[in-house]
């Protein structure tokens, strides 16, 4: 493979840095993630970058070389090409389920529900839901401020008005 630094660097940050079939960053595995030909050299793929993938190294060795040789052979999901809601869903026990055949035979092949993905999806989902649940307590922390400044100007006006009420009163002559 020659593929050259530029085009490496271009292909990590289109893959923003993570497995472009599982999903683990490189921060997740502590080193940078390797290049996988979607269609293998062996089957005359090329270097060009839209056949280049950003995978971790356990998703390159479980996709190996394959190739659909026949006609019934089904590809593989392409990050470059093809959408992954239409293919996948995420559950809320971790686990990925496939929504089309290419998604059943790409987790199959991939092995995309291995226990420590289904683990990194159930802590990226916990740490989504306390991000979510922090953005609210920020929102409603600000509101509470806001709600206290109006209440203060409310209470400066009324305080205004009953000044204005004794001095009406006492030019009237009335009890102030």
């Amino acid at each position: 493979m020659s593929i050259s630094s530029a085009d490496r660097a271009i292909i990590r940050h289109r893959a923003r840095f993570a497995c472009e079939y599982c999903g683990v960053t490189e921060s997740e595995v502590g080193a940078e993630l390797t290049l996988d030909h979607y269609r293998p050299m062996s089957e005359e793929g090329a270097d060009s970058l839209e056949n280049l993938a950003y995978v971790c190294h356990r998703c390159n060795e479980h996709k190996g070389a394959y190739w659909p040789r026949i006609q019934s052979d089904l590809p593989l999901w392409n990050p470059r090409q093809d959408v992954r809601e239409e293919h996948f869903i995420s559950l809320m026990d971790g686990t990925l389920a496939a929504l089309t055949p290419i998604g059943v035979w790409t987790i199959r092949r991939l092995r995309l529900n291995r226990t420590p993905l289904v683990q990194n999806r159930l802590l990226r989902q916990a740490q989504t839901d306390k991000d979510r649940q922090l953005r609210q307590y920020q929102d409603t922390a600000r509101l509470l401020v806001e709600l206290l400044a109006q209440q203060e100007n409310l209470l400066r006006e009324q305080q205004e008005l009953l000044e204005e009420y004794r001095r009406i009163l006492h030019v009237l002559g009335g009890p102030e």
